[in-house]
């Protein structure tokens, strides 16, 4: 046989299209050509391939190779290709038995020893794969990111000769178990590690339970950091779906599962103010997923906001409504998933305070460091607390025995924010902060004197439409978690005390007046 087909697969965003290697041996001076649109990790895979079939004992053909990578349109890069390029040289040399081609795929970059090196989005692979009939073969490298699919989902092999046997019928390869993801019961942090701040605390509550953003001002020191990493430890464990769409988009960034963590716990990023478009949002000439969408199912967490670049911050806008950004690109558009919780701190001037005797800063300065901030995306918060410096004898207390007050730990909050949720879920089938207007108007219903009250709010506060929303969805919060069927005044009057950063630009406004 001087004609050999493989199947494999790509990696475009959370897809993997299906890729045939074409390999055609004929006669002519010794040569290996690869078309297709292959990338320079690509083409470098002749040298990789042709050392791993000699140290196997293999012969590599002294004759006219070509290798097509089909469809020609899909750009294709990484080093995924070495092994289907290999096993596909391999058997239209009539070295290896083609019989069993059409049941698998394969991928997997290879060392110059025929050893076989894990590769990224091994996850869509052998979902796509599974859903054309096929099995994928897989690096070792990825077996436990494979575990988390259904068993009989994947093989797994070490080495190029391993693969060859198993092919030859002379050997089985491992077929990877399902295995039960970590509970990890150990927290990273107890919201009861933080003294004070007992608005605050209650503020994550809310959001953990209605999945709102959140906004944290303060000065410097008072806890904001510390308040945000709490958060994933009072939220529910992820599901075995959520897991799974978690695993899949982190397999898009790293290779190896070292790299890489299977738990139920959360994602909780946290990029510094300095990172690019590209590195929050994604981006690339093959688009690659970001932050937003690393953060998916979980928390994204942005300190010293103001210290953002101003179009990086809008460019969330739309992912955080949509709960998806798609990027698109010359060669290509992809979509990725970025249904995350945004949580941002930040300081309320640039010297840390707006007030007080450590107030140095004019209203026209803070107004202006504000400023780096569009309305637009300050508008998507549906709550901003100010967290203020501990009053004084706070500190000293917690060494009085006497005067020590019982702490709230996170478990016990949890249970209430997965009692909330479990509300929601069985009303509307989303959470408070994900609600239409339609489903605002339906599930969110407010006596007349409450909607005159709140109107009447709004209108001292000079707050939009879309604020009037999302005040509406804090209460419809805040009346699950006291499991309460209509929305009181009560809920309202507190959801309005969760809107900080509105009187901090009003009180800035009137002192210039």
């Amino acid at each position: 046989m001087s004609l050999a087909i493989v199947h494999t697969r790509a990696s475009l965003g959370v897809q993997a299209p299906g890729v045939s290697i074409e390999a055609h041996i004929s006669n002519g001076l010794p040569a290996l050509t690869l078309v297709g649109l292959p990338e320079t990790a690509v083409k470098e895979a002749k040298d990789r391939v042709r050392s791993a079939i000699i140290n196997c004992n293999f012969t590599f053909p002294a004759k006219r190779i070509t290798v097509n990578l089909a469809p020609a349109d899909l750009p294709k890069e990484g080093g995924r290709y070495d092994l289907p390029i290999a096993i596909a040289i391999l058997v239209a040399s009539e070295q290896l038995a083609g019989d069993k081609l059409n049941h698998y795929e394969f991928i997997g970059e290879l060392g110059l020893a025929g050893s076989l090196r894990g590769v990224t989005g091994a996850i869509p692979a052998a979902l796509e794969a599974k859903h054309d009939g096929r099995m994928l073969v897989a690096p070792e490298d990825n077996q436990r990111e494979m575990a988390l699919l259904e068993k009989g989902t994947a093989l797994v092999a070490n080495h190029l000769l391993q693969v060859c046997s198993f092919l030859q019928d002379q050997e089985s390869l491992v077929v990877v178990e399902t295995s039960p993801v970590d509970e990890d019961e150990t927290e990273s942090g107890d919201i009861a590690d933080i003294i004070g701040q007992e608005q605050s605390k209650r503020a994550l509550e809310i959001a953990a339970a209605g999945g709102h953003n959140l906004l944290l001002i303060g000065p410097p020191g008072t806890g904001k950091t510390m308040l945000a990493s709490r958060l994933p430890s009072l939220l529910p464990p992820l599901t075995n779906q959520e897991v799974l769409e978690t695993a899949a988009i982190t397999s898009l960034v790293y290779s190896t599962d070292s790299d890489m963590s299977f738990s139920r716990r959360r994602p909780f990023r946290a990029p510094h103010h300095s990172s690019s478009m590209s590195a929050l949002v994604g981006g690339g000439t093959l688009p690659r997923p970001g932050e937003i969408s690393l953060a998916h199912n979980g928390v994204l967490f942005l300190d010293e906001l103001p210290e953002f670049e101003r179009r990086v911050l809008d460019a969330l806008r739309q992912p955080m409504e949509s709960g998806e950004i798609t990027i698109s690109r010359a060669r290509a558009k992809v979509c990725f998933p970025a249904k995350m919780q945004l949580i941002a701190a930040m300081n309320p001037s640039p010297t840390g305070h707006y007030q007080g005797r450590h107030n140095r800063t004019p209203p026209q300065q803070v107004l202006r460091y504000l400023g780096r901030l569009s309305g637009p995306f300050l508008d998507r918060f549906d709550l901003s607390i100010e967290v203020p410096l501990l009053p004084p004898g706070l500190l000293s207390q917690q060494h009085d025995i006497s005067k020590k007050r019982s702490k709230e730990y996170s478990r016990q909050i949890r249970d209430r924010v997965i009692a909330a949720r479990d509300i929601q879920l069985n009303r509307a089938g989303k959470l408070n902060a994900h609600l239409s207007s339609r489903e605002v108007e339906e599930y969110c219903e407010l006596k007349v004197a409450d909607a005159l009250f709140l109107e009447e709010v709004l209108q001292k506060l000079g707050l939009s439409v879309r604020a009037w929303h999302r005040i509406l969805k804090v209460a419809r919060t805040l009346a699950d978690l006291n499991d309460q069927t209509m929305i009181e005044r009560a809920q309202l009057a507190e959801a309005l005390s969760y809107r900080s950063m509105d009187r901090l630009l009003l009180a800035l406004h009137k002192n210039l007046a």
